[in-house]
């Protein structure tokens, strides 16, 4: 990416501040975290489904070999949604098998975030677009910039969600991009994670593709086509859907964020690429430090962005020096975006816990409560931590004088919500 381009995405929005009503989970309560936030969720009019059947796919290999089998047997329709839609080899791959399957007369629908795909090294032009919609592909971009061009860049679609048949469902961290597979020259490989969800929690992610199809299209999806009634299960997880649309509900998410660490009552594991929380997740850690719940928070040494990884360490070696452990991924760049809470609840999704995320873009993630599936996230966490080395005083005490300051001025900048 550009400098400038840099600034609109991640700089600019954070001068912007807004006001909320927040109401705080008490850690004094009796009954168990996932209790707590269940509740919580459910005050925010958010249903919580049960009957879903979970698979967290480790991995881009994991994730696209899935996406691409599900695909194949897909019946009647396939809707992707995602902010980085790389003019690759592996976005190549998927058009021309997505093209197989509008040839089936399978429906596919494709929304990919403007900015986002503007900002990328190989971006989809006019021409490709073209070539894609002439397979019977329908492809639109995501509130493309326009004059005056200051109205578009703040609210940008940085989800990264898939829909097959209104049967299957993806969310996660994983954008359609080759370094998500193979890394790059300036951070080595890229880790990230995504899930495949079946049951009544996909329908929610298909509420959210329908809403932003119709808005961008005009076009109304509805039926039982696109909203087939889930198959019941006994052994499935609960899960909510928590869905950011900056203009309807813009608190919610840093809400529900802010609430799960309130009501951890023994242990918070944080895996974030872009960690800069506002000030109400970082007033919810310091608090369940203060109140000797173990925290963990994991970023990455390296990152695709400028200035993030001094902000970053600036506010990792102030939770340092307040309890909290913080593991330095040095294996190239960890882009999941993850926590888990007491060993019961998991979000997995696509937003960072940065205010970009958390105050302006439409962003969604999964809030699983089950053990199974929390146990299986922490595998995975605890096999990063082995390619990560703990922070120490040393590693601050050897930063710079202007990379402090680069990061404190990165701090000052996050929106005091």
């Amino acid at each position: 990416m550009k400098f400038n381009r840099l600034l609109l995405l991640f700089v600019v929005p954070l001068i912007v501040a807004c006001k909320s009503n927040f109401v705080a989970i008490d850690r004094s309560f009796s009954g168990p975290s996932d209790e707590a936030l269940k509740a919580y969720i459910e005050s925010e009019n958010i249903a919580i489904g049960d009957s879903n059947n979970i698979e967290i796919l480790n991995g881009a290999y994991a994730k696209f070999k899935s996406l691409f089998n599900d695909i194949r047997t897909a019946e009647h329709h396939v809707h992707l949604e995602y902010f980085n839609f790389r003019n690759d080899s592996i976005n190549r791959e998927l058009i021309t098998f997505l093209a197989s399957k509008a040839a089936e007369g399978v429906e596919v629908r494709i929304l990919f975030d403007a900015l986002g795909n503007s900002s990328n090294d190989k971006p989809l032009k006019k021409e490709h677009l073209d070539i894609i919609r002439s397979t019977g592909i329908k492809i639109e971009p995501f509130d493309p910039i326009k004059f005056p061009w200051v109205n578009h860049f703040y609210h940008r679609d940085h989800r990264k969600i898939a829909i097959i048949d209104g049967k299957t469902g993806y969310c996660g961290g994983i954008n359609v991009a080759d370094y998500y597979l193979v890394g790059n020259k300036k951070v080595g490989k890229w880790r990230d994670m995504h899930v495949r969800v079946q049951g009544n929690a996909v329908a929610e992610l298909q509420r959210v593709f329908v809403k932003m199809w119709s808005g961008e299209t005009g076009e109304s999806l509805c039926g039982g086509e696109y909203f087939p009634k889930a198959e019941s299960s006994k052994e499935g997880s609960n899960v909510a859907v928590v869905d950011r649309y900056p203009r309807q509900n813009p608190e919610q998410l840093r809400n529900i964020y802010a609430n799960a660490i309130n009501a951890a009552k023994d242990s918070v594991s944080i895996v974030s690429p872009y960690f800069l929380p506002t000030k109400r997740v970082r007033k919810a850690i310091k608090k369940a430090l203060e109140d000797s719940v173990k925290v963990e928070i994991m970023i990455s040494s390296k990152s695709d962005i400028k200035f993030t990884p001094d902000a970053t360490l600036y506010l990792a070696q102030k939770l340092q020096k307040q309890g909290a452990v913080i593991y330095l991924y040095d294996a190239g760049f960890n882009h999941a975006k993850a926590m888990s809470v007491d060993g019961k609840t998991v979000t997995i999704g696509s937003a960072n816990l940065d205010a970009r995320s958390l105050c302006y873009d439409h962003e969604n993630n999964l809030f699983i409560f089950d053990e199974k599936v929390t146990e299986e996230f922490l595998k995975y966490y605890n096999e990063d931590k082995k390619e990560s080395r703990i922070m120490t005083r040393d590693d601050w005490n050897k930063v710079s004088l202007w990379r402090r300051f680069v990061g404190w001025l990165g701090n000052l900048f996050t929106p005091f919500l």
